[in-house]
């Protein structure tokens, strides 16, 4: 059994640099799998804002290898409820439940796996007996999720026979597998520090995109690969064996500049606000801002033409659609992006029972009148087109009710304020310049002279930014945050 303290393995994993690319190698063989490939097509935020999911799952991970057991306990429930609501089914009509025990235990399979291949391939594999104690962890992680371990055989000896048996007979040539290993990287934004950096951002996604992908498909299952039609590169083995040496190397830097968690933080920081990792990336982008501007001076970039659309919809329209609307990135608007919403919001405000439950409804009742306004063809689901066609259909009662239910979840001390503590929860940005410019609706002064946010603020700022009306306030990078 995995004690309190069990899980330091995978503590020390998380640190690792060599981890980055086997969690992208973990990742692809997850989404091989149909029930999870299925899931992350229509629930996931993965390709419209993945360092958003970056920095979730992150933080989700270290508090399921936590040494507390209540910190654990609390996350499995946390993801077990996010996990309920992920169902539905795949593009040809089978059905996937992210509950399933098989596909979670895959999951863990797949980090066990490529957390020993991680090891193997940078030239220091793991002896027996840490493979045993990684297998045991991987175990407990498993239990902790309330899941009996049945699904994982019970040792390392049955452990590789069922993992090339699931690779061989089940994994499939997903559409999310695809998007992983071809469109991700190719058209990954620029996370927070490199924002407004086009040349820089483009400089390194064209060399590092293309070495990502083709890495990462070397270092499959050669069976997998060889029915899944992915092609490996001529030389690309060395390369491969040579990325993981050279991330293996980096551990010999400062511990502070290889912490994982403050790479994450800094890569999904907004400049721009107060709390460390946001200075951080502040100063970062301001020294990518002049090399840029050096790079644009050795080799201008050409100006793309604008693409034509054969929807006529209004470019602000269009683009608020694109940015905030859609979540999942599909070109539509549907019960996944609003639920997507609800869970940045949960998640950022770490809501328990029933507070989180009530948010999800309330987005709910808001998708119902969103279906009644919009949806004019009854495909279940709203178009740039209908969108662009009725705007005002957005701001109804059930939108007003979204805001009351997220200002009493962000409330938490209940007096009917919002001070800049829990402000900086919600939109992890100061207090006074957010709130002055929100066209009104800002800060006020308690009975005891601190800055405060009343609910009647609140309110007409999110429905004001929600029904497109209002272009600029705190709720914009809460949304539209890559």
């Amino acid at each position: 059994m995995t004690t309190a303290g069990g899980f330091s393995r995978y503590r020390k994993l998380f640190d690792d640099p060599r981890w980055a690319p086997a969690l992208v190698r973990a990742t692809v063989l997850e989404a091989a799998h149909p029930q999870v490939g299925a899931a992350l097509i229509d629930n996931s935020t993965f390709v419209t804002h993945p360092w958003r999911r970056l920095r979730n799952t992150f933080h989700s991970m270290r508090r399921m290898c936590d040494a507390d057991e209540a910190v654990r306990a609390r996350e499995a429930a946390r993801l077990n409820r996010l996990h309920a609501r992920l169902k539905g089914e795949c593009r040809d009509q089978r059905p996937y439940d992210a509950m399933d025990p098989a596909a979670r235990a895959w999951v863990l399979a797949t980090i066990f796996e490529s957390a020993v291949t991680m090891y193997r391939l940078s030239g220091q594999p793991l002896a027996h007996e840490e493979i045993e104690g990684l297998y045991e962890e991987t175990k407990g992680y498993l239990r902790a999720l309330g899941e009996e371990d049945a699904h994982l055989p019970p040792t390392t000896g049955e452990f590789w026979p069922y993992y090339d048996a699931t690779v061989e007979r089940e994994l499939e040539d997903t559409e999310a597998m695809r998007i992983i290993l071809y469109k991700l990287f190719d058209h990954l934004p620029a996370p927070g520090v490199l924002s407004g950096l086009p040349t820089v951002w483009a400089t390194g996604r064209a060399v590092a995109g293309p070495l990502i992908g083709a890495v990462t498909v070397a270092s499959l299952p050669e069976p997998f690969r060889r029915r899944a039609g992915l092609p490996e590169l001529p030389g690309v083995t060395t390369l491969m064996r040579g990325t993981y040496l050279a991330a293996g190397l980096t551990r010999f830097l400062p511990e502070d500049w290889i912490s994982a968690e403050s790479v994450v933080d800094v890569l999904s920081a907004t400049p721009g606000g107060d709390d460390p990792a946001s200075r951080t990336a502040a100063a970062l982008h301001e020294r990518l801002r002049r090399a840029g501007a050096f790079l644009r001076l050795l080799s201008p970039l050409p100006v793309p033409e604008p693409a034509a659309s054969s929807v006529p919809v209004h470019s602000g329209a269009e683009e608020f659609f694109r940015d905030v609307l859609d979540q999942t990135g599909d070109g539509y608007l549907d019960w996944p992006d609003l639920a997507a919403m609800a869970r940045e919001m949960a998640t950022r405000l770490d809501l328990d029972e029933p507070e989180e439950t009530r948010l999800y409804e309330a987005f709910a009742g808001w998708w119902r009148e969103l279906q009644a306004a919009l949806d004019t063809d009854g495909d279940g689901r709203v178009s740039a087109r209908e969108y662009a066609s009725n705007t005002a259909g957005l701001a109804g009662p059930a939108l007003i009710r979204v805001a009351e239910v997220l200002f009493a979840a962000t409330d938490r001390d209940g007096n009917g304020t919002i001070d800049a503590e829990e402000y900086r929860a919600l939109f992890r940005t100061a207090f006074r310049r957010e709130t002055a410019d929100t066209g009104g609706a800002g800060g006020t002064k308690s009975a005891s002279g601190a800055d405060t946010y009343d609910g009647a603020a609140f309110v007409r700022a999110f429905v004001s930014f929600m029904s497109g009306r209002l272009r600029s306030s705190p709720f914009d990078p809460l949304l539209r945050q890559p």
